[in-house]
């Protein structure tokens, strides 16, 4: 670079000119590109503006009668909720890792016997777990069957679509419920049901492998394998197709099979990782039922 006032070269960052004393104006820092702008996702960063889904940045928050905290972020993610003296949070049934001893585990079907029955034929368990500090403030933590990371969402009067399998905890004042997906799910291997979660509140939301976000404008096209969905804005509209618009054949053969097209406006949550690939990886390495004859798997020869 080369002083303004002398033209004297100067090293690069240089704050002012040794020969002439003329003061250097640091160069304003250039921003982001509106189509390659940091996320602020947990396990990562993104390519676009940060959209509905409000991540906190140091991965903490706090909620009515209660704080929360993701520790461990990555593939062996946990969330710390601390609740005050009778505050309560709901759960997904079996996601509990730990409890403070005076913390009150109560499990009841959201939603009455209809309810109870959609999620049961979704795929999930008929009831949901509520965790009440009693006499006193109480810890809980939750984590997912799978590794991969968790994030907390605060959520402000929103509605978002969630793969029942990355439900993990939320606000009790949440409204959870089982949406049929129709033939879309269905096909795209994800199940009959997704749950629609509405409300203002901390959602809890897993996945396998990272989280990634992706922010489409207005008429955005955009393609996303059903096994990688994590969550969406309940407004966007999506189509399931083949993968390759060649054909069945080529779709078949690239290994992608179908997939999700969505249109903008709206954020998606994307898993870096796709469970059912990652089951199909171990498949060879389980024994066959029988000795090697007929199909299954037989767990019994790794548990001596």
């Amino acid at each position: 670079m080369n002083c303004p006032k002398c033209t004297i070269q100067l090293m690069d960052g240089a704050r002012f000119c040794g020969s002439c004393g003329f003061t250097i104006e640091a160069a304003p820092p250039q921003p982001p590109s509106a189509n390659f702008a940091p996320a602020g996702a947990p396990g990562g960063q993104s390519n676009q503006p940060a959209g509905a889904f409000n991540f906190d940045a140091d991965g903490r928050g706090q909620g009515r009668g209660y704080t929360w905290e993701i520790q461990h972020a990555g593939a062996f993610a946990l969330a710390v909720v601390n609740l005050g003296s009778e505050q309560s949070i709901s759960a997904e049934a079996g996601a509990m890792v730990s409890m403070s001893g005076n913390v009150d585990l109560t499990a009841e079907m959201k939603g009455g016997v209809f309810g109870a029955l959609k999620r049961a034929v979704g795929g999930e368990s008929a009831f949901v777990s509520t965790f009440t500090a009693k006499g006193g403030p109480g810890e809980v933590t939750f984590a997912p069957g799978a590794p991969g990371d968790v994030a907390g969402i605060e959520m402000q009067n929103q509605t978002f679509m969630v793969q029942s399998s990355s439900y993990l905890a939320g606000d009790t004042t949440l409204v959870v419920d089982t949406k049929f997906g129709g033939s879309k799910s269905f096909f795209g291997g994800e199940g009959l049901f997704l749950l629609q979660v509405s409300g203002t509140g901390l959602l809890l939301v897993s996945s396998f492998g990272a989280i990634h976000r992706r922010t489409l404008r207005q008429g955005d096209l955009y393609v996303v394998d059903t096994g990688h969905l994590v969550a969406w804005e309940s407004h966007m509209q999506y189509n399931l197709r083949k993968a390759s618009k060649s054909g069945y054949l080529r779709s078949f053969l690239s290994g992608e099979g179908m997939v999700a097209e969505f249109t903008g406006p709206g954020e998606i949550l994307i898993q870096t990782r796709n469970l059912a690939a990652f089951a199909g990886l171990l498949k060879p390495f389980f024994p066959n039922q029988g000795g090697g004859s007929g199909g299954g798997f037989s767990f019994g020869s790794l548990i001596e």
